[in-house]
């Protein structure tokens, strides 16, 4: 397949409905792409992946770098290459950064990768605690996730920008996840505000959709969509 492509294994709407066993490895997952993000088995934590590598964000404030072994229920990667890129010189909240985003990629109906490096006056984290069976849904786990603050810290943020027609498959609009440049902090982005910095976008031309096949239970669960898209708002 020719083309920028987006590989997604696993979807969210699964994730949200409780399917957290983990159906591919981090190798694996590495295999199709060099950036993105996802979550470990029984929703361990938030994974970020930067430059070919994985790196998991835990509950209690601590990042590692995986070993590849890991696996995942979801995750989403893309060889990242850029299309189009900004500074940014002065202090810019995440919701100007957005809409900024937005205008340059000349409309919202597209997928793409984001690649955000610079120097973060304020960045606002969560991170899901790791979860036993029988699971939850993530819109109940996300009552008590555990959240981190901080001020003036390096680092970059890596996600995808999803159209609202594909919500469900992933959370529609952007979803970033976080990594600072000593890889000690990270987590899923809940708000931030850039100081200054580099904007990197990448259109997404195809999207690979990966389903675990093999997996008994995603396969036979009947699983209960009604909620979906006010779940997802919740969780994100």
């Amino acid at each position: 397949m020719n083309g920028k492509i987006l590989y997604q294994h696993g979807t969210l709407g699964a994730l949200m409905a409780g399917l957290m066993d983990g159906t591919e490895t981090i190798t694996h997952i590495l295999e199709h792409g060099t950036l993105g993000l996802g979550t470990l088995h029984g929703l361990d934590g938030e994974v970020m992946f930067l430059d070919g590598k994985a790196y998991q964000a835990r509950s209690d404030g601590s990042v590692v770098q995986l070993t590849g072994t890991e696996t995942t229920p979801y995750a989403a990667v893309t060889n990242f290459c850029k299309d189009s890129s900004f500074e940014v010189t002065q202090v810019t909240s995440s919701e100007e950064l957005k809409k900024e985003i937005l205008v340059k990629q000349a409309g919202s109906n597209l997928f793409f990768a984001i690649k955000i490096t610079g120097m973060f006056q304020n960045i606002h984290t969560r991170v899901m605690p790791k979860q036993s069976k029988p699971y939850h849904r993530l819109a109940k786990i996300s009552e008590s996730q555990p959240e981190f603050q901080e001020t003036n810290l390096s680092g970059t943020l890596v996600g995808f920008y999803t159209p609202a027609l594909f919500q469900g498959v992933a959370a529609a609009g952007f979803h970033l996840h976080f990594i600072d440049e000593t890889k000690q902090f990270g987590g899923h982005v809940i708000d931030f505000e850039l100081a200054k910095g580099k904007v990197e976008l990448s259109k997404i031309e195809n999207l690979v959709q990966h389903f675990p096949v093999n997996d008994v239970t995603f396969v036979t669960t009947e699983i209960d969509y009604a909620n979906l898209e006010k779940e997802i708002e919740q969780a994100e």
